[in-house]
């Protein structure tokens, strides 16, 4: 498989002691949710082995353009009005440029 030019979004949440499994429930439904996206590439989400409150989404989209509109589309708003009381802080979210990527299709 060749590399191909992928936009990654990783977002890293850290839930509020005792809020772990809440949290992982409002991301699991939008990570579901924004898998349909006819851009999305890959949507995944995964624990910290060594801070089990850190929950992370890795998004892959096909442009720049198609992760920053999906910023504002029902799913995430959704996602962040559900996850708002869970969060222990302000997520970490941020837009990376591939330079070796894969699609699993």
């Amino acid at each position: 498989m060749a590399d191909l030019e992928l936009v990654v979004v990783i977002g890293s949440f850290e839930a509020q002691a005792g809020r772990q499994s809440e949290l992982a429930a409002v991301l699991a439904k939008y990570v579901v949710l924004t898998r349909r996206q006819p851009s999305s590439r890959n949507v995944d989400l995964v624990s910290s082995a060594a801070n089990p409150a850190r929950l992370v989404v890795i998004e892959k989209w096909e442009s720049a353009i198609d992760a920053r509109a999906h910023l504002d589309a029902a799913e995430t708003v959704e996602m962040a009005r559900g996850a708002r009381d869970l969060l222990a802080g302000p997520p970490d979210l941020d837009l990376y440029e591939s330079i070796s990527a894969q699609d699993l299709e």
